[in-house]
């Protein structure tokens, strides 16, 4: 998905080819990335994990004889650890910009370009951008034309897939930015949806002395509304279900929770950074980010 313009079809023939062979090719290709991006993720969060291990023991909270295999199941810092996903973004990050100088090192002595220019024909190269104003291998000759252009031709792979894992990376913190910002500013533009959702906490709230204020309303009162948002007034006995519902929210959580777990076979002990997010059950690069990365909380 270049496309930088310089060699195009010009018969009907081969603009027809060009759509049918691009059909699959591009599905191929983004085949292949994916499978970059997962291979590449899967020796990250290999070699940070062993990093994180020996920096546990170091710290005295492995035993110096720690081995992987069965007994990991007992040892709480290490089940379902996954790396950050800040920590693998820096990694690609210094990656594709180390890749890209080196890249622009050989443009810049064979093509004859300033560095500058080397790094902008990087960029768009691979961000498969492709504007076409800087194309390489261009010039009718070259010094060692098979070797450069051998290069030329892995480097842009190498980019194109770092720098493709890299945007996959950088969509994944963007979207915990946007989940922060929506959770920070929910409701505050709309004063309406505001005073509903603090007189719903109220009623819903038990207080101290919530239950002998109810029980010393009139029987005339308990039978009327509030307001058209608030609704009808519950009886006796149902606001009394209600508390209870509402005081062991928490424990009926855990135990609909336990109960889940053990008719799906899920394991109990399950690493608390590991969360899941709304691209879970998709498919593709996302997919692939959320299995193989944990998304950082607060707490990292």
């Amino acid at each position: 998905t270049l496309g930088f313009g310089m060699t195009t079809p010009a018969t009907v023939a081969g603009k027809v080819f060009l759509m049918v062979y691009g059909l699959f090719g591009c599905a191929g290709t983004i085949l292949f990335f994916n499978l970059f991006l997962e291979r590449i993720i899967s020796l990250l969060a290999f070699i940070m994990k062993a990093c994180h291990e020996r920096q546990l023991r170091r710290s005295g909270l492995l035993p110096p004889n720690f081995r992987r295999g069965p007994a990991m199941s007992g040892v709480g810092s290490l089940v379902g650890w996954k790396p950050s996903v800040y920590h693998v973004m820096l990694i690609l990050g210094i990656f594709a910009i180390t890749l890209s100088c080196c890249a622009s090192a050989m443009y810049t002595a064979v093509e004859g370009w300033n560095y500058v220019d080397s790094l902008y024909y990087c960029f768009v190269t691979f961000s498969t951008i492709g504007f076409g104003d800087l194309v390489s291998s261009q010039n009718a000759a070259y010094q060692n034309q098979g070797l450069y252009r051998f290069g030329n031709f892995m480097f842009i792979l190498m980019g194109v897939c770092c720098i493709y894992s890299l945007f996959n990376v950088i969509s994944i913190v963007i979207k915990q930015v946007l989940n922060w910002v929506l959770k920070k500013f929910e409701c505050r533009c709309c004063p309406k949806c505001h005073k509903s959702s603090t007189r719903l906490g109220r009623r819903n709230a038990i207080t101290p002395g919530a239950r002998l204020r109810r029980h010393n309303m009139s029987v005339d009162t308990e039978g009327q509304y509030d307001s058209d948002t608030e609704g009808r007034r519950l009886s006796g006995e149902m606001i009394s279900m209600r508390e209870l519902m509402a005081s062991n929210k928490v424990s009926l959580a855990i135990l609909q929770k336990q109960l889940s777990e053990t008719a799906n076979g899920y394991p109990r002990n399950v690493c608390i950074n590991t969360r899941q997010n709304g691209f879970s059950a998709g498919v593709g690069a996302l997919a692939i980010m959320n299995n193989r990365l944990a998304e950082t909380s607060d707490s990292r």
